[in-house]
């Protein structure tokens, strides 16, 4: 039997349980950046979201971490390194982008476009840079729900 004053109590974030479907479904049908997502886990040494992208996402790279993601929902197409490499992306798919590699998801071509990113290490939300300036900004990449 365990005693009471040894139960940790956990917040929902630290369970390590998570309904990925209703966390995809909270998300809206619109917003003003490019992206949004909720952390599930945000450690130093790695962070574990659920993204929705809202439209096409242009050349972009994050300096300090790589990012995996498996697809939830939706269709589109990515490349990563060289435009030349454009290849469709469906549900049950995975890509894994290296920290500095050059990527894209030009196409949107079935929304909702819905992704479980598991980013080592963490992934700060200000971490984007993108090859063409003009294309965007940290604060236009990406927000949090």
């Amino acid at each position: 039997m365990i005693e009471e004053e040894h139960l940790m109590t956990l917040n929902p974030s630290e369970e390590g349980r998570f309904d990925l479907n209703k966390i995809a479904a909270a998300f809206p049908e619109t917003a003003d950046t490019m992206l949004l997502d909720t952390y599930l886990t945000d450690k130093p040494e790695a962070s574990i979201r659920v993204f929705r992208i809202y439209r096409d996402v242009p050349p972009h790279y994050h300096t300090q971490c790589a990012e995996v993601l498996h697809v939830l929902s939706g269709e589109g197409t990515f490349w990563m390194g060289d435009p030349a490499t454009e290849a469709p992306f469906a549900p049950g798919h995975l890509l894994v982008f290296p920290k500095r590699m050059v990527h894209a998801l030009p196409r949107i071509i079935r929304d909702p476009v819905i992704f479980l990113a598991i980013d080592t290490p963490r992934r700060a939300p200000d971490d984007v840079v993108f090859v063409n300036p003009a294309d965007g900004t940290p604060e236009g990449f990406i927000a949090s729900i």
